[in-house]
């Protein structure tokens, strides 16, 4: 049996939202590519132009992001652990198939928990870093302030669904 997730302030950063929807609906937002286009990429920055996923352990998270500026920028990585509308893991130390990855960006670990609460979700997103450095590197560049407005987006985006399938 594994260890319990802890979370080190020194090293790792997380964003918590109350989502008033269902959690079927924000696993949906954050599993398929249609929906992640809509939130993953603050608008006001660029666009996600291209995106990829293979939702199991070792199956490919791939997401090309088309920058204000028309460069585009790819991301790719691997998913660690499936846990159906509980937990999603990713990583970009790793490539699809755990092949070790090779890039020039910081890399991280991404863990999304979700947790019903009443008729909502309780959402999580956790960043963890390799060292003190890359957490300060991914604050000060922007990319700390960019997923608290995807987190948003991902909000936004979910209340949209939850209104439209109750509309339909």
């Amino acid at each position: 049996m594994s260890k319990p997730f802890t979370m080190d302030p020194t090293l790792d950063f997380a964003i918590e939202r109350f989502i008033d929807a269902p959690t079927r609906l924000v696993w949906e937002a954050l599993t398929k590519p249609e929906h992640l286009k809509e939130w993953y990429m603050p608008k006001p920055w660029g666009r996600v132009s291209r995106t990829e996923m293979d939702v199991r352990p070792g199956g490919i998270f791939s997401i090309d992001i088309a920058m204000g500026d028309g460069q585009e920028s790819p991301n790719l990585g691997c998913f660690l652990d499936v846990v159906p509308m509980e937990r999603l893991v990713w990583t970009s130390m790793l490539f699809p198939g755990y092949r070790p990855a090779v890039f020039d960006d910081i890399p991280i670990t991404a863990i999304m928990t979700m947790e019903p609460v009443g008729t909502g979700t309780r959402y999580v997103f956790t960043a963890l870093h390799r060292n003190e450095a890359d957490l300060e590197q991914n604050k000060t560049s922007g990319f700390y302030e960019g997923t608290e407005i995807a987190v948003d987006q991902l909000v936004e985006h979910v209340i949209a669904m939850t209104s439209a399938s109750q509309t339909s």
